[in-house]
């Protein structure tokens, strides 16, 4: 039998680590080729790691949440044969020095042992209160439905209760101990009751490198915010008529295709919107191509797939593509180059745009779009008050690179174009 050490492989396109997300193994488990070992997350996607042998699982190393460099060892893994542990001690042993380095006259003496903490801790469960016996980290208290809705009624975290039930389950009668030991509000003042209660939550994954991208954004980019206001009624009386008149083929027609038609008829008079801004070698790469990404709301939190070469698309192609990516990114079948590679990005909340957001841009892009809720609103048409269906549209830039009169006259011409949409349609 030999061991085999599977490594954290180079993934492409400079990245130095990856964050170790889920392990779908652990020591003991039989392998086969090809089968899943851990998913690890680049700051493009998450890439699920298959093992490359045969064999049994003798250790995994790095917990979730922890970021590993591109090399190390993630898996080790007993196998039949020679493996190839032995080839990598030989490339990476050092050889032994031909005089041995001289003996410390006083050598430090053994670190002292550290003891492990004990499962239990005692805590104090209310402000001033006694301390009572917390139960291990992540072992979650035992109780009926009953008792937990008493608890909650009383702001008593059961966490903090010692429960004398089979199983440590806590009673009814454990509740009235607890509360009779430490002075919880009655049942009269639970509106009034404290609460001392924390949950804590550790960042990792998609939500951690949310986080870093939103952090970089708005560290790195002072940010510019523009906001218009759009009669969209003839825009909206076309999509109703299209839509009601489509083939089997054709997708239904949202908002969006048409603001991505816009911003492609946009683009071609503002070529530096179009552009991501590498500020560390200070160069603006301008693009032809308009590959514009889509910040979707997924279980795991915000992506933003990518609709390539929105000039090569027309508006159902664009509709097709782009609800394509956003479920792909909802489902998490998307693809690296599916994630990557925009050079503008859209973000709407949909029915919940409300009248006015400022959205962090898409580093290293210099713009962001963001559509608001569509309402019907009274307004002045010369003499007469009509109602219209009016949306605001938000919009931020880098302001190291685009212009405040260059962002208005940008967003002027994509209010130009959504209120008068035929010319979205004229060459």
């Amino acid at each position: 039998m030999g061991r085999y050490h599977f490594r954290l492989p180079d993934v492409g396109e400079g990245v130095a680590e990856a964050e170790i997300v889920v392990w779908h193994v652990k020591p003991g488990d039989a392998v086969k080729e090809d089968q899943s070992l851990v998913d690890v997350m680049t700051d493009k996607a998450t890439v699920d790691m298959t093992s490359p042998v045969e064999g049994v699982v003798t250790a995994v190393h790095g917990d979730v949440g922890a970021m590993v460099p591109v090399g190390s060892v993630l898996v080790e893994i007993e196998v039949e044969g020679a493996g190839n542990v032995e080839a990598e001690l030989e490339l990476t042993t050092p050889k032994p020095s031909p005089e041995p380095a001289p003996q410390a006259t006083d050598p430090l003496p053994p670190p002292a042992p550290v003891r492990a903490a004990p499962a239990a801790a005692t805590v104090s469960a209310r402000r001033g209160g006694p301390t009572v016996a917390s139960r291990a980290p992540g072992e979650a208290p035992l109780a009926a439905p009953a008792t937990r809705r008493r608890a909650h009624e009383l702001g008593i975290p059961l966490q903090y209760v010692s429960g004398t039930g089979p199983g440590g389950r806590i009673t009814p009668d454990d509740l009235e101990a607890y509360i009779a030991g430490h002075g919880a509000a009655s049942a009269s003042d639970v509106r009034f009751a404290e609460k001392h209660g924390v949950s804590d939550t550790r960042i990792i994954g998609l939500r951690r490198r949310i986080a870093e991208k939103m952090q970089e954004s708005k560290r790195r980019i002072p940010h510019i915010a523009y906001v218009e206001e759009c009669d969209l009624t003839e825009l909206e009386s076309l999509r109703a008529d299209l839509n009601a008149h489509r083939s089997d083929e054709q997708p239904k027609l949202t908002l969006l295709p048409f603001l991505m038609r816009a911003l492609v008829k946009a683009v071609a008079d503002f070529p530096q919107i179009n552009a991501r801004y590498d500020d560390d070698a200070g160069v603006l790469h301008t693009h032809e191509g308009i590959h514009i990404g889509i910040a979707t709301q997924t279980p795991s939190g915000l992506i933003v797939p990518v609709v390539r070469h929105a000039e090569a698309r027309d508006l159902y192609d664009c509709a097709r593509e782009l609800a394509r990516v956003a479920q792909a990114a909802r489902d998490g079948s998307a693809q690296r180059d599916e994630l990557s590679g925009s050079t503008i990005t859209i973000t709407s909340l949909g029915a919940l745009g409300g009248i006015v957001t400022t959205p962090v841009i898409n580093h290293p892009e210099v713009a962001i779009i963001g559509p608001n809720k569509l309402v019907d609103r009274p307004m002045v048409q010369g003499s007469f008050v009509t109602v219209r269906k009016v949306m605001n549209l938000s919009s931020s830039f880098d302001h190291r690179i685009i212009d405040g009169y260059d962002a208005a006259s940008f967003v002027q011409r994509l209010k130009r174009l959504l209120e008068h949409p035929a010319l979205i349609f004229m060459d």
